[in-house]
């Protein structure tokens, strides 16, 4: 009795190992074509996201440039330059941070206004805005990108008392603001 459940119970190893080595051995069903367009797909989404990094250096080069040279041509040259990084990368921006991404377009931002171009630093912030819903770049006292570009660029309504109070903008920001009010008003 026990050499019949010795070879009944080997048996049964022998036969799980075998539908073990079966069921290892099965085809994934790729075919040369589906992994050829899984290749080609990878290699164009590193090539997207090395142009992105390519223009985001040439960008910030240029932002570099601008600030040595305090010229308004050259801040919206690399305005222009950091938008196209963003345009490049199309709708499928898989493999770079949005954080990076937020920082590149919210400079964008700041370089047009700093180059004087009012309009395309509105155009660039509600792209900015769209792009990515809901969020928001702080600056290091803690304020609110979007508010503070919003309320330089005259987006924001400005009449009430205390109005400067409840956003998220620097004091700074907050004084130069009720600054112009006050003078607008006499």
């Amino acid at each position: 009795m026990k050499y019949h459940t010795q070879k009944t119970m080997r048996r049964g190893a022998i036969a799980g190992l075998g539908l073990l080595v079966l069921s290892a051995c099965q085809t994934t069903g790729t075919t040369p074509e589906t992994d050829m367009s899984f290749r080609k797909d990878r290699f164009d989404e590193v090539m997207r996201i090395e142009a992105f990094h390519t223009c985001k250096e040439e960008a910030l080069a240029l932002d570099a440039k601008a600030r040595t040279r305090d010229s308004s041509g050259a801040y919206i040259t690399s305005a222009r330059v950091m938008t196209k990084c963003e345009t490049q990368l199309g709708t499928d921006p898989r493999g770079v941070s949005v954080d990076e991404r937020m920082r590149l377009s919210a400079l964008s931002v700041v370089n047009y206004m700093k180059g004087g171009d009012s309009e395309s630093a509105r155009t660039t912030l509600i792209g900015f805005k769209n792009t990515f819903p809901e969020r928001d770049l702080y600056f290091a006292d803690g304020s609110s990108f979007i508010e503070t570009t919003e309320l330089l660029l005259g987006q924001r309504e400005t009449v009430g008392f205390g109005t400067f109070s409840t956003m998220n903008v620097s004091g700074d920001v907050k004084n130069e603001m009720r600054r112009i009010q006050h003078w607008k008003n006499k």
